[in-house]
């Protein structure tokens, strides 16, 4: 995409980062933007935009990732249609983050073409982009012409229900997301990749525990694609929960052998030393929702053993369970676990819904 070195202000801001000094960190990407170099633009853009060790100030934000996108550096526009379609700091607005999406996809950001190539409604035109590889001349945007086949609203739609347990509630859906997506999400993964962790209410942190050994990348404010945001509101129509009470997704990945043992995922008062106040700071974890991104495996499961079943989705399909009963107590019959593949690797989407607004 580009061949220009690393400026030093880079360097530097990536120090004080380490260090905790986030103004000083802010400075130095301020002077290389102020030098020219297109790369601490967008970082400096970036930091603006989502208001993460920084100021926010979205809009002044934008106007660097924009002009950083034009000569070139495409990940910044990417991250702007993430944070523009979840509304950080204001309305989300998916339109104005289609459009940030297509102006990565123009500057060479491959992640966004890929990105594009699987949202696109119009099959046939994504088959003859793709054929074309990147190097497509954007004279004519393919990118944008993909962009306009994209039925934003039928992501406020769901599949119809499968109903696999009413009390407690586990509801199954087929083609939740076309194979395509699921493909580009694991393709997001390379190098984000760590030991998976569980949320502890004590120390109001994630920690790596014993009974899962499996790995995951979490997609932050930092890291939220457009995909992403629109897969969260399929979500949202099939269980009813706001989309602004989501966690952010977590793609996991379980290499044969690799599991999560039995376990739950509300936030359990036997645990917690002041558990009102962790629900009333936090809210609980009233619903899990799984979308599974492959199938060429065996074995597998998600296995329920209180209440004497096990799931598994094909490619693109997706379930849900209510981790919590109508009072916001902790329904116990949700106990379940990732069982081990005995062939081939597993990859799925985890989606955390609390009881209360994430953002």
């Amino acid at each position: 995409m580009n061949g220009q070195a690393t400026h030093p202000e880079l360097a530097r801001a990536a120090q004080f980062d380490a260090a905790g000094n986030f103004d000083e960190a802010i400075n130095c990407l301020a002077r290389g933007t102020g030098a020219g170099d297109m790369a601490c633009m967008e970082q400096l853009g970036m930091r603006l935009l989502t208001g993460q060790n920084s100021p926010l100030l979205p809009e002044e934000g934008l106007q660097f990732i924009g002009e950083a996108c034009a000569k070139g550096f495409g990940e910044g526009a990417a991250r702007a249609a993430g944070v523009l379609a979840l509304g950080n700091g204001g309305m989300a607005d998916w339109r104005r983050a289609l459009d940030w999406l297509c102006r990565s996809a123009e500057a060479g950001w491959t992640n966004s073409q890929a990105q594009l190539l699987a949202l696109a409604d119009d099959r046939a035109l994504a088959k003859r982009v793709a054929s074309t590889g990147s190097a497509a001349p954007v004279a004519g945007s393919p990118w944008r012409a993909l962009a306009a086949t994209i039925d934003l609203e039928a992501w406020r739609r769901a599949p119809a229900p499968q109903v696999k347990s009413d009390d407690p509630r586990v509801v199954a859906f087929a083609g939740l997301a076309r194979p395509e997506l699921c493909e580009f999400f694991i393709s997001l993964t390379p190098g984000r990749m760590e030991p998976a962790r569980v949320y502890d209410p004590v120390q109001q942190t994630d920690v790596v525990m014993a009974h899962r050994n499996n790995t995951l990348a979490n997609f932050d404010l930092r890291r939220v694609e457009l995909a992403h945001v629109l897969l969260q509101a399929r979500m949202s129509a099939a269980c009813g929960v706001p989309e602004r009470h989501m966690e952010a997704p977590n793609v996991l990945h379980y290499a044969p052998g690799e599991q999560i043992a039995d376990h739950f995922d509300f936030v359990d008062p036997k645990s917690v030393p002041d558990y009102a106040a962790e629900i009333a700071r936090n809210g609980q974890r009233v619903v899990t929702f799984l979308l599974y991104l492959n199938d060429d495996y065996e074995g597998g499961e998600t296995a329920f053993p209180k209440l004497g079943f096990s799931h598994r989705g094909r490619t693109g399909d997706g379930v849900y369970f209510v981790n919590a009963l109508p009072d916001m107590q902790p329904d116990v019959r949700t106990l379940h676990a990732g069982c081990p593949t005995t062939r081939g690797e597993k990859w799925i989407i985890t989606q955390f819904i609390r009881s209360r607004t994430t953002r």
